[in-house]
């Protein structure tokens, strides 16, 4: 019951997790990054970065993203639970990882990872 969303912007590409029963506003979300304007991935850019298509956005993308273009943005929120369920690079199906062992995933891959407090 969880969804993530994908935001570019120019030069920067940002995957922000978030839970499902959460929004985040991009204009403040885009001033609390350094005021970077953000806006949805297209298609192209979900495939080029993420290798995912629309609706299947998945924190496990980033094992597609070769360059390490992309940087995470987790909720704080899911450090309070011991597992997350993400789509395994496909929408009809999920895995449970310890929120600690997919944050090490996405580490060891080379990506930049930061907590976020998201209202």
């Amino acid at each position: 019951m969880r969804r993530w969303r994908s935001w570019a912007w120019k030069k920067c590409h940002f995957l922000v997790v978030i839970r499902a029963d959460k929004q985040v506003n991009l204009k403040e979300l885009g001033e609390k990054l350094g005021g970077v304007r953000l806006s949805f991935a297209s298609e192209e850019r979900l495939e080029k970065y993420l290798g995912l298509k629309k609706g299947a956005v998945t924190p496990l993308g980033i094992l597609n993203d070769t360059a390490c273009a992309v940087k995470v943005f987790l909720d704080k929120d899911f450090l309070e639970k011991e597992e997350i369920g993400v789509h395994p690079n496909d929408n009809t199906a999920s895995v449970y990882l310890k929120t600690a062992d997919l944050m090490q995933i996405i580490k060891e891959h080379g990506n930049l990872l930061e907590v976020l407090s998201f209202a």
